[in-house]
């Protein structure tokens, strides 16, 4: 299924959770916390201005980005969870 985010909306896909701590401890499922990176798979236009005009956004797909602990709604897109975020919600951007 494709799906094309409207105006400032990102799709994005979190980044796999660690299993383990550095210490080598394993965290149990009822322990874990959802990660806050992820990976964006498509965006919007961009934000519509006051006066009309696009203000193109600062993410393009692919990057991987940091975002609010509670930010976001959650979708199921063939099978796979999915956040749907506003770019305001985006932290950062992470460079590998």
């Amino acid at each position: 299924m494709k799906i094309r985010p409207l105006q400032d909306r990102l799709i994005v896909k979190r980044v796999a959770e660690e299993n383990k701590t550095k210490g080598g401890l394993f965290i149990p499922d009822t322990a874990k916390e959802k990660p806050l990176e992820g990976k964006v798979v498509a965006v919007g236009n961009g934000k519509v201005l006051e006066n009309g005009s696009v203000r193109p956004m600062d993410i393009k797909a692919g990057d991987t980005i940091l975002f609010s602990k509670y930010a976001g709604t959650e979708i199921k897109l063939d099978g796979e969870e999915h956040l749907i975020l506003r770019e305001e919600d985006v932290l950062g951007i992470l460079d590998k």
